[in-house]
């Protein structure tokens, strides 16, 4: 029997490339890193409420460093592994983590249920598993305004995003044991379509689809400025939402 071919969503150069510029990007003062911060905080509160005997921890994608600081100053010995460098559809070394934790970008990889495998396939007996990225209910505020300046012919210019439901099943099919899927919003006010996108790229958060849409025109542009601008509220600004999801198992 044959095995089952894994779509190919995303470009995983393309991929490579985008979380590469994003961690340039996290050195300049001004950069964006609200996302990475708060999903770090949240992911510390988690590991801090229960109460894990430290260990050895695998971290893979904190872009800011900030989980790393908290990990360390909890005693937690850790290897680190970069969005785009880390092969997380590939085996990796077996029972070797007390914690594995992805962040940001397990939901942009072709094969998830085997990343999902290989990770709790690294983990040792009772050992944790944690990862947070955006899910779906994200975007909202971008999704429509891309509807509304690609008109009559929309393209696939946002990936496809996973829910709790389907989450939970995943956790499930890749074995884990314990499985709790939850997720919670981070709310974002802008003043600009350009800050949105600026910010997005400091997160390693743009497209890496490996169907490429249509090139930008300056209409298209300009179609999105105009929905951006009809969509201000009372104090000129547009609200963005980015709904977190957060899968948690045990070996």
């Amino acid at each position: 029997m044959s095995q089952t071919q894994v779509p190919r969503i995303f470009e995983r150069s393309h991929a490579s490339a985008k979380w590469a510029r994003a961690r340039g990007r996290q050195q300049a003062d001004d950069a964006a890193n609200y996302l990475a911060q708060t999903i770090a905080e949240d992911i510390a509160e988690r590991l801090e409420f229960m109460q894990l005997e430290v260990g050895k921890a695998l971290l893979v994608g904190d872009i800011g460093g900030h989980l790393q600081a908290a990990l360390h100053a909890a005693g937690w010995d850790g290897a680190i592994g970069n969005l785009g460098e880390f092969e997380e559809e590939q085996p990796g070394p077996q029972d070797a983590f007390d914690l594995v934790v992805h962040m940001l970008g397990l939901g942009m990889v072709n094969d998830l249920p085997g990343a999902l495998i290989h990770a709790r396939n690294s983990l040792r007996e009772d050992g944790l598993f944690i990862a947070a990225f955006p899910g779906a209910g994200s975007l909202p505020a971008l999704r429509r305004i891309v509807l509304a300046a690609d008109g009559d012919r929309p393209a696939a210019r946002i990936h496809p995003q996973i829910d709790n439901r389907a989450g939970t099943g995943l956790l499930q099919r890749a074995l884990f044991k314990r499985q709790v899927v939850d997720s919670f919003p981070i709310e974002v006010r802008f003043s600009s379509l350009e800050r949105l996108v600026e910010d997005l790229r400091d997160h390693g958060l743009t497209a890496s689809l490996s169907s490429p849409a249509p090139p930008l025109t300056r209409e298209w542009l300009s179609r999105a400025r105009a929905e951006f601008d009809a969509m201000r509220e009372e104090d000129g600004k547009v609200t963005e939402r980015f709904e977190i999801l957060v899968l948690t198992g045990w070996r």
